[in-house]
């Protein structure tokens, strides 16, 4: 059983967010991020591609603004917001750039915002027949009429925005149906606002004026992840003991702070104090859960929802299959070998709570976020409990066995 306190790593998503920003600079500025990861590492030499000189030292990205140059290379690794986010900003840097991928991201869909960059003057070639990447564009993006589906990924629209202040022209940004996940492009409006960026919202959409100049402070920091500290708030309401989570912002515009609401939901115990916001071991019951906006948390929540008693159902969460891994039939078959059974539906998950014990080894799919819950559920089933391809962490969160030993938990290599 784990317990005490626990400081998660900085916002991953903010982090791409202002360092990118950063990159598009006039000037020179340090951006504060206490620890790496490899989705950040990702965009860090991304961007140093497209002509940035981005170095982290002691806690901080030392950042000079790109300077334009052409037919680099860009190395997203895994991360989808690396790919999504840098494409646009290539494009409308007419960088003529290849972006490369591993894992599942060479398969992660990609053609609306293809289409989209095409539509306005870019050519997109893709080097593999079944696959998007590599992919090189070529050209110089234009400004005009932009409209894509918002419940594809919101990442399409982050990249836009990113990309589109740059342009000679003006856009609109036009949102077709529902923008799920929306929380993450208000951070990433925010990001813009700070760099001295105007994006008007209107109903529908987004205008952006152009040409633009990003402006940002010479010093930032990056706050907290709330997708990182869910693990140890599911971890305080599921186990025998508190766990207190320091450091983070109660006000923050990430989605996933909703982590606190969807666990009250469920009946769990959460306290925001001086000391942290303290997770107290709980009672849960089966709730329904909207995640539209809050897709990265379902893997740790049917975590909380095994622990549960009833029935917990997921709804919006089609978009997980096209996450690392199908984390709908990866959580479905973690969850198994722990016997706690659910049920998979075309927008939805259901997950009823049971004992959890460790009936066999699992497997993380190469998922961050699968491994993470795996080692949470671990701490309350019967057995001992074995994750094939545990270091898939690396992606957000390097130290959490690091986090998860001192929280109490017993880690070992199983492959030493």
């Amino acid at each position: 059983m784990l317990a005490g306190a626990v400081t998660p790593p900085p916002s991953k998503s903010q982090a791409h967010r202002l360092l990118i920003c950063a990159a598009l600079a006039e000037a020179p500025s340090k951006v504060a991020c206490d620890t790496l990861n490899d989705d950040l590492y990702a965009t860090m030499h991304s961007l140093n591609a497209l002509g940035a000189s981005i170095k982290y030292t002691d806690g901080a990205f030392d950042v000079v603004p790109v300077k334009r140059c052409k037919g680099g290379e860009l190395p997203c690794g895994e991360s989808g917001s690396t790919l999504r986010f840098l494409l646009p900003v290539a494009a409308a840097l007419g960088a003529d750039a290849t972006l490369t991928g591993k894992g599942k991201l060479p398969q992660r869909p990609m053609q609306p915002l293809c289409e989209a960059l095409t539509a306005h003057g870019v050519e997109i070639i893709e080097h593999a027949g079944d696959a998007h990447l590599p992919l090189t564009c070529k050209g110089r993006l234009a400004g005009g009429e932009y409209s894509l589906a918002g419940d594809i990924s919101s990442q399409y629209f982050t990249g836009l925005l990113f990309a589109l202040p740059l342009l000679s022209q003006p856009s609109n940004l036009n949102i077709i149906g529902e923008l799920t996940s929306a929380s993450y492009v208000g951070m990433t409006l925010d990001a813009l606002r700070l760099s001295g960026i105007t994006v008007e919202q209107r109903v529908g959409g987004f205008y952006i004026p152009a040409p633009q100049k990003y402006n940002v402070p010479a010093g930032l920091r990056v706050e907290g992840d709330w997708s990182a500290a869910a693990f140890w708030l599911v971890a305080g309401v599921i186990g025998r003991n508190p766990v207190t989570v320091c450091g983070m912002n109660a006000e923050s515009l990430q989605g996933d702070r909703y982590i606190v609401e969807h666990l009250r939901r469920m009946g769990a115990d959460i306290r925001f104090t001086d000391e942290g916001i303290v997770a107290y071991p709980s009672q849960l019951h089966g709730a329904e859960l909207d995640c539209v906006d809050t897709p990265d948390l379902v893997p740790i929540l049917s975590v909380a929802a095994a622990a549960a008693q009833g029935t917990t159902l997921f709804t919006h969460v089609g978009r997980l299959r096209y996450k690392e891994s199908d984390r709908l039939a990866a959580m479905q078959t973690l969850l198994r070998s722990f016997g706690i059974s659910s049920e998979i539906g075309e927008d939805t998950y259901a997950v009823t709570g049971g004992e959890a014990v460790a009936t066999e080894p699992v497997d993380s799919f190469g998922d961050h976020r699968i491994a993470m819950s795996a080692a949470i559920l671990s701490t309350i089933a019967r057995g001992e409990t074995i994750i094939n391809g545990a270091e898939c962490v690396a992606k957000s969160y390097p130290l959490f066995f690091d986090d998860f030993a001192a929280l109490g938990g017993k880690v070992e290599d199983a492959t030493k």
